[in-house]
């Protein structure tokens, strides 16, 4: 089967790019190495082109009306030009999705537009539960993507350099805000979504934008010597970050809480949710295991599907893992029953047959000087 293309795929041949097949989508793993990427984005900014992501939109009058049923947060804690991130999850509590819904407000008299943004891999399976579930012909529910380009503009001077591009001043903008407007000067027609979200644990934008306007932006960031990033980076800021990636470390058979995004679960609102009466029981009973950081003594990384010892006992498993390049060290995140998921609890990983130390942690490994 041919893999899908991004709009931007002969950047990445004029660029050198490593190609990879991920969710489907042939995608860049790397341009210029993954060390370097990755400093880039922590010392001042970098791109990733981010088109493998699915966009959604649903249009109606009071689209949330009809869609807080997917979803544990109660959907009325953002307004307007603002994003929210969340889970969308099956009638057994587990986790179909992570994503970010916006509110574009009123688009058209008393029509209004929410559009999710979606992990690659997820987006027939979203676009189908939503679509099979709605029930009400008041909602609209549409590809917003199309041929269109979505990048993620990420890195301490990321603000400032799409300031400079688009010629305007986003200050008032907060995080997790977004717009959606036309620059005259980059097209008099095309209207640009824009948001303060990222997935590296610094300042960051993510655009969408049309194949030509996103050249445009591509070309301009060159010019200021801005790297291009691949997925690998990609990959390394997020984990350092704390932030879960889906069908490693969350999938339809955890919950948010053995995830721990219970945060994100407002059993409080009262409002009726797919997987609701589980969670209710999971909030009361407690979970089996729990997510987990691991910092790991020596130079061996543990992988995905390492498995984590307590003397013979065999209590977790590793979802994701590499070497921090911030941290100069191996980091990983692990379900480990809940028994032994206790802060500085010394553990053994076994890697390629061996054992190796490591210590249970906190998830996030970074955060970003304020």
């Amino acid at each position: 089967m041919d893999l899908l293309k991004s709009p931007l795929y002969s950047k990445y041949i004029q660029s050198n790019a490593k190609l990879v097949n991920f969710a489907g989508w042939e995608m860049p793993i790397s341009f210029s190495g993954l060390i370097n990427e990755h400093e880039s984005v922590r010392t001042s900014a970098g791109f990733f082109d981010i088109s493998h992501m699915g966009v959604i939109s649903l249009r109606g009058v009071n689209p949330k009306e009809y869609i807080q049923k997917f979803f544990p947060t109660n959907l009325y804690s953002f307004s307007k030009n603002q994003g929210l991130y969340t889970v969308m999850l099956n009638d057994k509590g587990g986790i179909l999705d992570d994503l970010i819904i916006y509110d574009l407000g009123q688009q058209e008299g008393e029509i209004s537009e929410i559009i999710l943004i979606v992990n690659a891999s997820r987006y027939q399976v979203d676009f189908s539960w939503i679509n099979n579930n709605l029930n009400t012909k008041n909602i609209s529910i549409s590809n917003a993507k199309k041929d269109k380009v979505l990048l993620a503009l990420q890195g301490k001077d990321s603000f400032k350099l799409f300031e400079d591009w688009i010629q305007s001043s986003i200050s008032h903008i907060p995080y997790f805000g977004c717009e959606y407007k036309i620059f005259k000067h980059i097209s008099q027609e095309e209207k640009i979504f824009f948001s303060k979200t990222g997935y590296t644990g610094e300042n960051g934008l993510e655009i969408l934008l049309s194949k030509k306007a996103s050249i445009n932006l591509w070309d301009f960031l060159i010019s200021k010597n801005i790297s291009p990033c691949g997925l690998g980076a990609r990959d390394t800021l997020r984990l350092e970050a704390g932030m879960h990636l889906y069908g490693q470390d969350i999938n339809e058979e955890t919950s948010p809480y053995e995830a721990g995004l219970g945060w994100l679960v407002h059993l409080e609102n009262n409002h009726e949710f797919f997987g609701r009466d589980f969670l209710e029981e999971q909030s009361k009973i407690g979970i089996p295991k729990k997510l987990v950081g691991l910092s790991i003594e020596g130079k061996a990384i543990g992988r995905k599907g390492c498995e984590i010892f307590k003397g013979e006992e065999n209590i977790g498993i590793i979802t994701s893992g590499s070497w921090s390049p911030t941290k100069q060290k191996a980091i990983a995140f692990a379900y480990i029953n809940t028994s032994h998921a206790y802060l500085n609890n010394e553990v053994q990983i076994l890697i390629r047959g061996k054992k190796f130390k490591g210590y249970i942690t906190k998830r996030t490994f970074y955060k970003k000087d304020i």
